[in-house]
C-alpha cells in the first residue's frame, strides 16, 4: 500500500469518518436487538414447534440459519465499529500532533514545511527581507528533528490506514451474501493477528513485509495488550530466542544494507516491546515464569538452522533484545545478576563460541553496531540497565544480591561474597572483547571497550534517574541515586587506582552535568570554611527540590579533573556549569552579597574544569611526531563558539558561551531555583564547531596555541555571566571591576588546584 502524504493526514476530514463511528455504533445497537429477537422470538418458536415431514425439516434448518445470520450480522458490526472507532481517536491524536508541529512549532522555528510525496517532507527558511539567511547548524538540526517527527507521523497514520484496510476485507469475507466472517475485539487485535502473520514467514518475509512487520511493531511496542499477545504468539521464550536469532543473523549477513537497516529496527522494536510485556505492572503482561525461562536458557547453547559453525548462548541472543526498552526491575534484575555471576565464575564463557573470522563485523545478535558485537551479555545487560534508570539503581545499591546456580536457578544456601558495582569498578577488570575484530590487530584496547561504554550509560541510567540517551532528560534523584554517585565519584577521582576508560569519560560528563549543584556546593567548602561562608543558605533552592549533598571537596574536584579531561566530559560539565551559574546569578540579582559570593565559588569550579581540559590537551602533544594527529574527537574548535541566548528562559538576561551554545548530547542540569517541587531540564542541542578539525601534530608551539585558544573562551565562558548579572543589578564601573577580579582570583585558583595536582602526580 502506498504511504499516505503529508496533506494526507494533515488536510483529511475526520469528521467524516467520526459520523460513520457514530453510524457504526447506532447499527451494531439495532442488530444487538434484532438477532436477541430472532433467537429469543422467530428460533424458540420453531424449535418448540411440532412439525414433521420433510417440510419441518427443511423450515426449521432455514429458521436456525437465518437466526445465525442475524447474530453474524451483529458480530460482523461490531467488529467494523470497533476497528474504525479505535483508527479514528488514533488518527485525531496524529492529526493533532501534526497541527501542532507545522502551526506552533515550525513558525517557532522560523520554518516552513512542504509536502514532497510519498510521505515524505522537506524544510526550508523562507526569506525576509533584510535577513542574511545565515543558519547555524543547531538550527538545521532543529528543523531536520522536525520534519522527521512529522515524517514519523505520516508513517504512523500510513500504517493505521493499511491495519484498518486489511482487517475490514476480513472482517468482510470474500462472500457478499454470507455474514460470519473474521471478528476483532480492538485495532491492536487486528495488528497483532498480522504481526504474528508475518513473524511466522521469519527470515522469508520480503522487504516489503519486513517493513511491514517493523512498523506494527513500532507503533504498538509499548502497548502491552499488543506486545503481550504477540509474544505469546510466538510461542514462549525459546521460540522468542530463536526467532530473533534467526532473523538477526539474516539480516547481519554479508553487505545487504537494506535488510541490515530493516534488522537494526527489529531489534529496537522488539526490545522495546518486550520490556512493555514484561513489565508486571501493566495489565497485560507475560507470566513471570518467561523471566525464569530465560535464565535457565541463558547458559545453554541454541540450536539454530543458521548459527554459523558454533551455537549461540541463550543470553547472546536474549542481550540483542534486551539493548532497548525501560525494563523493570522485577524483570531485567535477576538476569543482570546472573550474567554478571556467570562472568565471575569464567570470563571468557561467552566470548568462546564467537565467529572468528573478521570479515563480517556485524554478523550476529546486536544489528545496531553499538557497544559490542553482540556476543557478550554482560556488555548487552549493562546497555538494558541504561535504558532503565529504576532497575539500574536498584542494581547498583544492592547489598544482598541473590545467588544463581549455572543453570538460573536460586541458590538459598549461599550467599554472594561481592556487590555488582565493586565488581564492575574494580581496579583491572577483565571486560570481554565484544568484538569480532581479532584481539592481537593492534586495536586490542578498541575490542574491550563496549563493555566499560555500556558500564558508563548504565551508571548514567543509575545516578540520574532517566536513560542515558533520552531525548527530553528528567532528573529523578533521590537517596539512592545520590549514594550511587558518591561511589561513583570516590572511584573514579584521580586519585583513585580503578581510572576510567576514556569511552566512559562522557557518562562521566553528564553525571556531573546532572549533579553540578552538589560539585559547586562541595567545592565550596575550602578549608571546611563553607558553612562559615554561608553555604547552606546560597545552595538552598533547586529546581528538583532535592537536598544539597557534600561529596567532600578533595573528591568532588577530582572526580571533575578526570571527567573534564575528556571533550565530551568537558563539553557536558561546562555547559552544565554555565548554566548553573546563570541560574544562580539570576536567583541573587536583588541580593549582592550571596551573588558576589556564588560568582566567585563558580569561577573557582569554571578554573577547575578548564584546567583540567588544558592539562589533557597538553598530555596528548606529548612525544615525537611520529603520525599523531589531534583527533576531532579529542578537541574541539574553542576560539568560534558563538554566544548562546539564556536557558529557556529561566536564567534571565544571562548568556552562555563556549560548549554551551551547542552540546552534542541532551543534558539534564539542575538549576538553583525552586520550581515548585518539579525538575527544570535544560536540553542543549547538537552544533558543535571544530577548531582542530584534520588538524595534524606538528609541534610544541601548536600544542601551545591550542591550549591558549581554548583558554582565551573557557574564561569568557566563566565570566561572561557574570557580566551579565553586574548589569543586572546596576553595578557601577568601581564595583563591576573589583568583581571581576574577584572573580579572576577565584578562577586562577581553581585552575591552580588543578596544576598543582598535576606536580603531585
Amino acid at each position: 500500500m502506498a504511504s499516505l502524504t503529508f496533506m494526507d493526514v494533515a488536510e483529511v476530514d475526520l469528521g467524516k469518518l467520526g459520523t460513520a463511528v457514530a453510524d457504526w455504533g447506532k447499527a451494531v445497537a439495532s442488530l444487538k436487538t434484532l438477532a436477541g429477537n430472532a433467537k429469543s422470538g422467530l428460533l424458540a418458536k420453531s424449535d418448540g414447534a411440532r412439525w414433521s415431514g420433510a417440510n419441518a425439516t427443511v423450515t426449521q434448518g432455514f429458521v436456525a440459519k437465518t437466526t445465525k445470520e442475524f447474530t453474524d450480522a451483529h458480530a460482523q458490526a461490531e467488529s467494523i465499529w470497533k476497528l474504525l472507532s479505535d483508527a479514528h481517536a488514533e488518527l485525531l491524536k496524529i492529526q493533532r500532533s501534526m497541527k501542532t508541529a507545522v502551526d506552533v512549532d515550525a513558525p517557532a522555528l522560523g520554518v516552513k514545511i512542504e509536502d514532497v510525496g510519498g510521505g515524505a517532507v522537506r524544510w526550508f527558511f523562507p526569506h525576509v527581507r533584510g535577513d542574511t539567511d545565515e543558519r547555524t547548524q543547531e538550527q538545521r538540526d532543529a528543523a531536520q528533528a522536525l520534519a522527521d517527527r512529522i515524517a514519523g507521523l505520516i508513517a504512523h497514520a500510513t500504517e493505521i490506514d493499511g491495519s484498518v484496510s486489511r482487517a475490514l476485507g476480513k472482517t468482510h469475507g470474500s462472500d457478499p451474501h454470507n455474514f460470519g466472517h473474521k471478528s476483532y475485539s480492538s485495532l491492536d487485535d487486528a495488528q497483532q493477528e498480522r504481526a504474528g502473520e508475518l513473524a511466522k514467514l521469519g527470515t522469508k518475509m520480503n522487504e516489503k513485509q519486513f517493513a511491514e512487520f517493523n512498523a506494527l511493531m513500532k507503533y504498538n511496542a509499548k502497548d502491552s495488550d499488543f506486545s503481550t499477545a504477540f509474544y505469546k504468539g510466538l510461542g514462549g521464550p525459546k521460540k522468542t530466542l530463536e526467532f530473533y536469532a534467526e532473523m538477526s543473523l539474516d539480516g547481519t549477513w554479508e553487505d545487504d544494507k537494506s535488510r541490515l537497516e530493516l534488522t537494526k529496527e527489529l531489534q529496537r522494536n522488539m526490545g522495546t516491546a518486550l520490556a512493555s510485556a514484561t513489565d508486571p505492572d501493566n495489565k497485560s503482561h507475560l507470566p513471570a515464569s518467561w523471566q525464569k525461562e530465560f535464565r535457565e536458557l541463558g547458559n545453554q547453547r541454541l540450536e539454530l538452522a543458521r548459527g554459523g559453525p558454533v551455537s549461540p548462548y541463550g543470553y547472546q541472543v536474549l542481550g540483542g533484545l534486551l539493548r532497548y526498552g525501560n525494563y523493570d526491575a522485577r524483570f531485567i534484575n535477576p538476569i543482570a545478576e546472573h550474567i554478571v555471576q556467570t562472568h565471575h565464575n569464567d570470563p571468557n564463557r561467552f566470548m568462546s563460541n564467537k565467529p572468528l573470522t573478521a570479515g563480517d563485523l556485524d554478523y550476529g545478535f546486536n544489528p545496531s553496531g553499538k557497544t559490542g558485537a553482540g556476543y557478550d551479555p554482560l556488555t548487552s545487560v549493562m546497555e538494558a540497565l541504561g535504558h532503565s534508570p529504576d532497575a539500574a539503581k536498584k542494581f547498583f545499591s544492592d547489598e544482598s544480591p541473590t545467588v544463581y546456580n549455572e543453570d538460573g536457578s536460586v541458590n538459598k544456601d549461599k550467599t554472594l561474597d561481592y556487590n555488582y558495582f565493586d565488581e564492575l569498578t574494580k581496579k583491572n577488570f577483565e571486560w570481554p572483547p565484544d568484538s569480532l575484530q581479532p584481539v592481537g590487530s593492534g586495536s586490542d584496547e578498541k575490542v574491550t571497550n563496549g563493555g566499560p561504554d555500556a558500564l558508563g550509560h548504565a551508571l548514567e541510567a543509575a545516578t540520574t534517574g532517566h536513560a542515558w540517551d533520552a531525548a527530553n532528560p528528567v532528573l529523578r534523584r533521590d537517596e539512592d541515586t545520590i549514594a550511587i554517585m558518591e561511589r561513583v565519584i570516590e572511584v573514579y577521582g584521580a586519585d583513585s587506582d580503578a581510572q576510567p576508560r576514556d569511552v566512559m569519560k562522557d557518562s562521566l560528563g553528564r553525571m556531573g552535568a546532572a549533579y553540578i549543584d552538589d560539585l559547586n556546593y562541595s567545592t565550596m567548602n575550602f578549608g571546611g570554611w563553607g558553612d562559615d561562608l554561608g553555604r547552606a543558605a546560597l545552595f538552598a533552592n533547586s529546581s528538583d527540590g532535592s537536598v544539597r549533598t557534600d561529596f567532600g571537596e578533595v573528591a568532588s574536584r577530582n572526580f571533575m579533573m578526570v571527567a573534564a579531561g575528556d571533550e565530551e566530559g568537558y563539553k557536558a560539565l561546562s555547559s552544565a556549569q554555565q548554566v548553573f551559574t546563570a541560574s544562580g546569578l539570576a536567583a541573587f540579582e536583588g541580593d549582592r552579597g550571596s551573588g558576589t559570593t556564588f560568582a566567585e565559588n563558580s569561577a573557582k569550579v569554571h578554573g577547575i574544569l578548564d584546567e583540567s581540559r588544558s592539562h589533557y590537551i597538553r598530555e596528548e602533544f606529548k612525544g615525537t611526531e611520529e603520525e599523531k594527529n589531534l583527533l576531532k574527537e579529542q578537541q574541539g574548535e574553542w576560539r568560534k563558539f558563538g554566544v548562546g541566548a539564556g536557558v529557556a528562559g529561566v536564567v534571565g538576561s544571562a548568556l552562555v558561551v563556549g560548549p554551551a551554545a551547542g552540546v552534542v548530547v541532551a543534558t539534564a542540569v539542575p538549576l538553583l531555583m525552586e520550581t515548585g517541587g518539579e525538575a527544570v531540564n535544560t536540553a542543549y542541542g547538537n552544533h558543535t564547531l571544530q577548531y582542530l578539525k584534520d588538524n595534524e601534530f606538528k609541534n610544541d608551539p601548536d600544542a601551545l596555541r591550542a591550549v591558549q585558544d581554548h583558554e582565551l573562551f573557557a574564561e569568557a565562558a566563566a565570566v561572561n555571566p557574570v557580566r551579565t548579572y553586574a548589569d543586572a543589578v546596576g553595578m557601577d564601573l568601581e564595583e563591576t571591576n573589583d568583581l571581576a577580579k574577584e572573580i579572576e582570583s577565584s578562577y586562577r585558583m581553581g585552575k591552580l588546584i588543578v596544576s598543582d595536582a598535576e606536580k603531585v602526580t
